[in-house]
């Protein structure tokens, strides 16, 4: 007597072919069912993604390598599309304290600490050494080559991150400032 599995791979009787078929039918719509709650699920995924882009956007991130152990400084290009915010606080993946820093002087002679940053609806602002920039003190080891995370925080955007390469551009590390 052959079995059911037999019959079913040499041809056998017409019912148990017609209930594979069956099954395979069966199979395929819920495969279906679950792709199109699966497509259904990304593209509201991907349309929330998209109404939700962030209104600030950092870029060029520069760190170069510091001097002092744990003491130096970082630039950032942040782009603000939305409303007028401001930067009110940073911290780095490396530990330390992140301060704010402005030209005080004629010429940028002098340095000031400052609480936050103003930054204007719509547009952007390029930190420099001769302007407003964040000073990195008792972070932990930085050399050269290595990506440390600074996570800049926003009154209105909230906390915003973007990679930041310690670079020496003396030793012929890239700079911030060719890019």
């Amino acid at each position: 007597m052959e079995s059911e599995a037999g019959q079913m791979r040499n041809g056998g009787p017409a019912v148990a072919g017609h209930g594979r078929r069956r099954a395979g039918r069966r199979l395929a719509r819920a495969l279906a069912a679950i792709a199109v709650a699966g497509a259904t699920a990304a593209l509201a995924g991907c349309a929330m993604a998209a109404h939700a882009s962030p209104s600030v956007q950092l870029s060029t991130a520069y760190i170069p390598v510091p001097h002092a152990p744990g003491t130096t400084v970082a630039y950032v290009v942040i782009r603000n599309n939305g409303p007028a915010d401001r930067l009110v606080s940073a911290r780095t993946s490396v530990g330390g304290r992140v301060t704010f820093r402005r030209a005080a002087g004629p010429a940028a002679s002098a340095m000031a600490t400052i609480a936050s940053v103003r930054i204007p609806a719509n547009s952007t602002l390029a930190m420099a050494p001769n302007g407003i920039h964040m000073l990195i003190t008792g972070a932990g080891r930085m050399r050269g080559g290595k990506d440390i995370i600074l996570t800049l925080v926003f009154a209105r955007a909230g906390p915003v991150s973007v990679v930041a390469q310690v670079t020496d551009p003396q030793s012929g590390g890239s700079s911030y400032f060719l890019n």
